[in-house]
C-alpha cells in the first residue's frame, strides 16, 4: 500500500487496492523514446492532480483546461530532460502547471485591464452618438415602445448599456459574450431603433 501523503505513481509497481501503480519516471524515460502510448498512460496517471492545480490558481475551467493542454505538451517536449533524482515526476508536472496557470492569470488580467483602459479613454462612439439622437427627437415613452422592436439579444444588450450605465465591457460580462459581439448588438440594437422611431415621426 502507498504510503500516506506519497503521491500517485511514486510507488513503483506497487499494488494499490488490486491495481498496479504505474512507474511515472519510466512512463517519462519510455515517452522521452516517442513512446505515445506511455505518455498515454502518464496522463491518464497523472492529469487530474494537474488539473486540480490548475483551477485552484485560475479559478477557470476553461483556463485550467488550457494549461493541462500546454504542460502535457510541455511534458513531451521536455521529457528527455526529465531526471528522476532531481524529484517526482508528478512534482514536475505541478511544478510546470503552476507556472503556466500563474501566466495564464497574469494574461488574461493583463487583457481586462488593457480592454478597460480603451473603454475608459475612447471617444464617443457612433453608437452613443446615434443614442443621443434618438433620445433629443423623442420622447422616452416612445423610446421604450421602440425598444419592442428589437431582437431580445439587441434589446438586452442596449438597455444594459444605457439604461444601467453599463460600459460595453460590462455588458460583455453581463452576457457573458465576447466583447466585439456586446459592440455589435448595441450599434446593431440602435441603428434599428433609429429607424423605427424614425417611421414613426
Amino acid at each position: 500500500m502507498t504510503e500516506p501523503g506519497a503521491a500517485p505513481g511514486e510507488q513503483h509497481g506497487v499494488p494499490t487496492l488490486g491495481r498496479t501503480v504505474p512507474d511515472l519516471a519510466d512512463l517519462v524515460r519510455r515517452s522521452a523514446g516517442g513512446d505515445e502510448a506511455a505518455f498515454a498512460a502518464l496522463y491518464d496517471a497523472t492529469s487530474s492532480r494537474v488539473y486540480g492545480l490548475a483551477i485552484r490558481v485560475t479559478r477557470s475551467p476553461e483556463l485550467a483546461a488550457e494549461v493541462v493542454q500546454e504542460v502535457y505538451l510541455m511534458a513531451w517536449e521536455q521529457s528527455e530532460r526529465f531526471v528522476p533524482s532531481r524529484g517526482s515526476v508528478l512534482g514536475w508536472l505541478c511544478t510546470l502547471a503552476h507556472r503556466r496557470a500563474v501566466d495564464r492569470v497574469r494574461q488574461v488580467v493583463s487583457e481586462r485591464d488593457r480592454e478597460q483602459t480603451y473603454e475608459d479613454q475612447r471617444p464617443t462612439s457612433a453608437a452613443d452618438q446615434t443614442w443621443e439622437e434618438v433620445e433629443q427627437s423623442m420622447a422616452v415613452q416612445e423610446v421604450r415602445d421602440g425598444l419592442g422592436t428589437l431582437t431580445p439579444l439587441q434589446r438586452e444588450a442596449v438597455a444594459l448599456a444605457y439604461y444601467d450605465g453599463c460600459t460595453h465591457q460590462e455588458v460583455a460580462r453581463a452576457l457573458d459574450i465576447p466583447l466585439g459581439t456586446a459592440k455589435a448588438r448595441i450599434r446593431d440594437g440602435l441603428n434599428s431603433l433609429r429607424s423605427a422611431l424614425g417611421g414613426r415621426r
